[in-house]
């Protein structure tokens, strides 16, 4: 009764961590080893390739099974609300800009920036500590522990470290999946869109609109991978940028594609799947 009497808002919030919870749950796994790949070290001309199943046996093989998924509390610390946040914020810009009509494909992509920076600002810190869990550089026994030693050693600042290659990275991808995401569903015939392949339909305009998103944002996402793992060594963005440059060529900026790509297309076309089926059960519209 009392979830019936929520704010809307509220209840977009509520639908989005659950629909993040599923999402994270599921595909952390990717996550690590996108993260491992990008960190790489001691790579030189010549070298042999290192892939995506290399790393994720690798993992396995010194870390056990579980291993995959360390990382994975700052994760749910970082997603659950995270993404609640997220999809609140969106509900409430749409609600407020676009009562009476659905946004151009122009203004899809400011909502879902604009959502994004809301939600990637206020969860920096737990994405910071959530990188360097992965990363396997650190030792830290817990999400408080960490923020404790970060704050200790390198003060309250490098929690946001990368916060503008975080937003160069999340920032568009948000826009351009929203813009590619509603394109498709308002493509679809009326037959299907109200038909009960609705969901089924939903987590495939999703995964189209995430791997076209992916690809466009994924040097950003290295970038902020080095940033964050290893703030010390760049004082800024551009830093960064020269680094992987100088070292990996053109090829380092796409370093970890495969899985990013396919962890963030899983992960968006699930949250937004399950995110409109519990808003469609509460009554709202999506």
């Amino acid at each position: 009764m009392e979830i019936a009497l929520a704010h809307p808002a509220l209840k977009a919030f509520m639908c989005g961590s659950l629909s993040g919870t599923c999402s994270t749950l599921l595909f952390q796994p990717l996550d690590l080893v996108k993260t491992r790949l990008q960190t790489l070290q001691n790579m030189h001309p010549g070298a042999p390739k290192v892939g995506m199943i290399t790393v994720f046996f690798n993992v396995i093989r010194t870390e056990k099974l579980f291993g995959l998924w360390k990382g994975v509390s700052p994760s749910f610390m970082r997603c659950i609300p995270g993404v609640g946040i997220y999809f609140s914020t969106f509900y409430s810009l749409k609600q407020h800009y676009f009562q009476d009509g659905s946004p151009s494909a122009g203004e899809a992509v400011l909502l879902g920036a604009g959502a994004r920076c809301v939600a990637g600002v206020a969860m920096l810190p737990i994405t910071v500590i959530k990188t360097r869990f992965e990363s396997g550089r650190y030792n830290y026994v817990s999400v408080a522990g960490a923020l404790k030693s970060v704050c200790q050693n390198e003060g309250p600042r490098a929690l946001y470290s990368g916060l503008t290659a975080t937003l160069l990275r999340d920032a568009p991808f948000s826009g351009i999946y929203v813009m590619f995401y509603s394109q498709a569903k308002k493509a679809l015939p009326q037959e299907i869109s109200s038909s009960s392949f609705v969901p089924l339909v939903n987590f495939g305009c999703g995964v189209v609109a995430g791997i076209l998103a992916s690809l466009a944002t994924q040097p950003a996402d290295v970038i902020k991978t080095h940033m964050q793992v290893s703030p010390a060594l760049y004082r800024k963005t551009s830093d960064a940028v020269r680094h992987v440059y100088e070292k990996h060529g053109l090829n380092g900026f796409f370093r970890g594609a495969v899985p990013r790509s396919l962890r963030r297309t899983l992960m968006a076309a699930m949250a937004w799947t399950v995110y409109e089926q519990l808003m469609a059960r509460m009554g709202l519209k999506s």
